[in-house]
């Protein structure tokens, strides 16, 4: 058993498709843990308890309230990230 911040693995499961979406923004280490950084923080931690490999059928069963919310706050934080990037350009 593990405990699992929800949210992290989602931000984690969402990231890399919605990053097609803006092929500009730098994808540097350092820029894409900002943006999960930012996101997680303007998301609420979700804790669960869970046996390895049970938490992806979870997200197979997520609510779409809850899928909206981590895609807005992911897309927030690209936008504060490609804009205030904390390395020279």
């Amino acid at each position: 058993m593990k405990l699992v911040n929800y949210m992290e693995v989602s931000v984690e499961h969402f990231l890399p498709n919605l990053l097609l979406a803006f092929p500009n923004i730098c994808k540097c280490e350092l820029c894409l843990l900002d943006i999960k950084a930012i996101a997680l923080n303007n998301l609420k931690p979700h804790y669960v308890v869970t046996e390895k490999g049970e938490l992806y059928t979870k997200l197979d069963e997520m609510k779409v309230q809850f899928e909206t919310d981590i895609l807005k706050a992911l897309i927030e934080a690209i936008s504060v990230v490609s804009k205030h990037p904390r390395h020279k350009v």
